[in-house]
């Protein structure tokens, strides 16, 4: 069971900002910028282009709800989709929001957030993404 299919079981806790019976969304606990968010299928599998048809439509879908929540809660130009990492076995986008291409410069150094600062950002999501 790969670390991203426990954190949407719940036996690892993550900084949650959405959720289906299908998909799970949770803050990036290393991220880029406030509002970084992951979004995972539920159901454990390695390579996002390995989904089904209408799984891949649907977690494209949901990632699109969980952008537009993030769009809403921190104001930005528009909110990057980017699919990569071989660090963990398991389908993940990062959304980001971004006022320029450097907010999604993986290379540069991390915020570094309190616990009170991340739960209050995924407080500020959830509630975006349950208004739709």
């Amino acid at each position: 069971m790969s670390i991203f299919s426990k954190i949407a079981a719940g036996e690892i806790p993550s900084y949650k900002c959405a959720e289906n019976d299908q998909f799970y969304a949770f803050l990036d606990i290393n991220p880029l910028v406030k509002g970084h968010t992951l979004v995972i299928p539920r159901r454990e599998i390695d390579y996002i282009f390995d989904m089904e048809d209408d799984e891949i439509a649907a977690f494209q879908v949901f990632a699109k709800q969980v952008a537009l929540a993030i769009k809403k809660a921190f104001p930005c130009k528009k909110v990057a989709e980017v699919v990569l990492g071989l660090e963990v076995p398991h389908a993940h986008i990062h959304l980001i929001p971004m006022q320029n291409e450097g907010d999604v410069d993986f290379r540069r150094e991390k915020l570094k957030l309190s616990e009170e600062e991340f739960k209050e950002i995924a407080d500020k999501i959830f509630a975006e993404f349950k208004r739709g």
